[in-house]
């Protein structure tokens, strides 16, 4: 008789990933499905849909989800958790739909300290759309907007927004890490799990930020794709936690 060593969570559903192939999303919902699933809070978790590459995220996570207009999830969010306290909330955003369309959302929700997760893709591209530039493209970087590369002097700086969110009241935790190996994959489960922590425990504004790859868009292999996150993304983002209330470190499990 076969011996089942590893399954699908079960906070995923058994729908195959529309994800191009290499594409870390699948690689972070299954993530934050086991965190759900481990925390064993699945039934009472709503989580927000994007705009992006992760719009049908809907249709992965096995619990009750709520698609939400382009950058507007923290607003959603914030609605779906007052009316509803007592269960878990969470959005999944990529940079284009966070850090661009959805600027003023998530930086007023944080600095409101509203009491929900946000999970942050950052693969410095709009994938969806093509590869165009986005807030996180790095200086120098080239996509579909910037043939030459992001020059400082057209399109500003890359922002940081985990260093920005930090400097805000509200936020009670805020966290960067990676998935370009299996080290830093386990490093980003653990941040994920703080984040529902947090909220469980009622401590305010939660946010793990995550380096991912874009091979399609970078035009790249996947391992190459990695590699080249891993010497030019942490360079510019590093990795750690930027916020970590008292409170939170109080109540860590």
């Amino acid at each position: 008789m076969d011996k089942v060593i590893a399954s699908r969570t079960k906070g995923l559903t058994d729908v195959p990933f529309h994800y191009c192939p290499g594409c870390a999303h699948g690689i972070v919902h299954r993530l934050v499905a086991e965190v759900l699933e481990e925390l064993e809070i699945m039934e009472k978790t709503i989580g927000v849909a994007p705009v992006g590459c992760s719009v049908f995220a809907y249709n992965y996570f096995n619990m009750d989800m709520q698609q939400a207009p382009h950058g507007r999830a923290p607003a959603v969010a914030t609605g779906i958790k007052r009316v509803h306290p007592h269960s878990v909330v969470f959005t999944y955003q990529g940079d284009g739909d966070l850090a661009a369309i959805g600027t003023a959302e998530i930086v007023h929700a944080a600095a409101r300290g509203e009491n929900i997760t946000v999970i942050f893709i950052n693969n410095t591209t709009y994938g969806m759309t093509g590869g165009q530039s986005a807030p996180t493209t790095l200086l120098g970087q080239k996509t579909k907007t910037t043939p030459l590369g992001r020059d400082k002097e057209v399109n500003g700086y890359p922002i940081r927004v985990a260093e920005m969110l930090s400097t805000l009241e509200g936020a009670a935790y805020i966290a960067r890490t990676a998935v370009f190996d299996p080290p830093h994959v386990n490093k980003t489960k653990k941040a994920i799990t703080k984040a529902f922590n947090t909220q469980l425990k009622g401590l305010g504004f939660s946010m793990v930020e995550v380096l991912a790859n874009c091979p399609t868009n970078w035009n790249m292999t996947p391992l190459d794709s990695l590699e080249w996150l891993k010497e030019n993304m942490v360079p510019y983002y590093p990795l750690g936690e930027f916020k970590v209330s008292e409170e939170v470190d109080r109540n860590a499990s």
